[in-house]
């Protein structure tokens, strides 16, 4: 399964990845990190592709994703 890290300390809260996320499912989380903005979270993180999509746009580079590997790996 692809995953996505959201590095909130870093997060202003753009909203950029939101936009961008093809199965959209990053939403604004309601706690405020320490700079005072509302970060970004992923509720239903099994449905994220790994499409890197949200990590590329970013502004801030507070966006890891991490892919699954196809067919067995080696």
């Amino acid at each position: 399964m692809s995953r996505v890290l959201f590095l909130e300390e870093r997060c202003k809260g753009c909203m950029l990845c939101a936009e961008l996320c093809p199965v959209k499912i990053i939403s604004q989380s309601p706690r405020i990190n320490r700079q005072g903005y509302k970060a970004v979270e992923v509720l239903e993180m099994d449905k994220c592709t790994g499409c890197a999509s949200c990590a590329l746009i970013c502004p801030d580079c507070a966006i890891r994703v991490f892919r699954s590997k196809k067919g067995g790996g080696e």
